[in-house]
């Protein structure tokens, strides 16, 4: 599929978006916790429709499992399920563990890329950057063919997104320590040129125009290096948006999916409508997303439309009350509504992983916990 032009003549159905979402995961020693670098052993194992979702990544401990699009939550759910189920089972006969954690919790001693010319090319352009120790994030894909319109909708997601964030962070530790943040692969994902907050443009020839001379100065190897939080797909026709941690829990994953199709299609309308996107400058931006990466929803986030700080948990009912309409014409609203109290109740990933620590004072607690979780149901 490719994007259709917003003077084609036709406008697209808003009334309903697909999904689709992408998880990378980590391959964890059960004994040590410790990164395994198995992952062709766990492609190859894979067998069916998983091996077709299934991508190689930027290291030798990671896979990436691809839903088909979907047309609802319920679907969603089942590939997810499935995916996970599939890459639990080859990750055991590989002798590691399927974990879904944001970032590397104890030590990553093989740190090569896989033998693909890309990877080779970025090692090079990049440096030891490129050999940090791994990181997983959950990527969510909605339908949106009107190129213009998406980028459009990404100016307007500036303020809303480090909440998104914030209900994602599952990386609490790094080196076998709490790091006092909830999100460390937010933190090490900050020495990318090409990663962060999306900037502001006034159309997708902005956009392109922007993307052609990052390029140029090397700051990317292409398109398909614009890894902002949320961009126009360099492959779908859709909006991307890559700001969170790996979800521990499939329903985790799905609340996720379910918060950001609506938040997508109540931006479109309002695009649509002649809404003009908050003027927020960059550094607030990078300061909200930073507050949010460290706080998560246990403390405040900035609110990037009336100033100042909040607790976040305010800022989430906020964005329920804007995206609610959109949510009950998806049909997701009361399954948004029960796992947001789940979340209030449990904690978000790193609060829970954070709570296994310090009753148990063992790291494997706490990855025998996330292994758990990544794989059931």
């Amino acid at each position: 599929m490719k994007y259709r032009s917003a003077t084609a003549g036709t406008v697209p159905d808003l009334s309903t978006l697909t999904l689709g979402v992408e998880e990378e995961f980590l391959l964890l020693d059960p004994d040590s916790g410790r990164n395994l670098p198995v992952a062709d052993q766990v492609l190859s194992a894979l067998r069916g429709s998983a091996r077709d979702q299934s991508r190689q990544e930027f290291r030798h401990s990671m896979v990436e499992m691809v839903t088909p699009v979907c047309a609802d939550l319920s679907e969603l759910r089942a590939h997810l399920v499935a995916l996970r189920h599939s890459a639990a089972e080859a990750a055991t006969a590989a002798g590691a563990r399927l974990v879904a954690i944001g970032a590397t919790p104890v030590a990553e001693p093989h740190r090569t890329v896989p033998d693909e010319p890309r990877y080779h090319a970025m090692s090079r352009r990049y440096g030891p950057v490129a050999h940090d120790p791994a990181v997983c994030g959950c990527h969510v894909h909605v339908g949106l063919p009107d190129r213009e319109l998406a980028v459009q909708v990404c100016n307007h997601l500036r303020t809303w997104l480090p909440v998104v964030q914030a209900i994602t962070t599952n990386s609490p530790l790094h080196d076998g320590h709490d790091t006092g943040h909830a999100s460390w692969r937010s933190m090490q994902l900050e020495r990318w040129p090409s990663i962060g907050p999306t900037p502001y443009f006034d159309s997708a020839a902005d956009y392109d125009r922007t993307v052609d001379e990052l390029t140029a100065a090397g700051i990317m190897l292409d398109a398909a290096m614009v890894y902002w939080y949320a961009r126009p797909s360099s492959a779908y026709p859709t909006v991307e948006i890559r700001v969170g941690d790996v979800c521990p829990d499939v329903d985790d994953a799905v609340l996720v999916a379910a918060l950001v199709r609506s938040l997508v299609a109540t931006l479109a309308d309002d695009v649509r409508a002649g809404v003009t996107a908050p003027p927020v400058r960059d550094c607030l931006v990078s300061a909200a997303h930073w507050r949010a990466a460290h706080d998560g929803l246990e403390g405040e986030l900035i609110d990037l439309r009336a100033g100042g700080t909040r607790p976040a948990w305010a800022l989430v009912d906020e964005l329920m009350a804007v995206i609610a309409p959109a949510l009950l014409r998806h049909g997701d609203l009361g399954y948004v509504l029960a796992q947001l109290a789940r979340l209030r109740r449990d904690g978000t990933g790193a609060t829970r992983q954070r709570r296994v620590l310090e009753r148990t004072g063992d790291l494997r607690a706490v990855v025998d916990d996330l292994a758990a979780r990544t794989a059931a149901s």
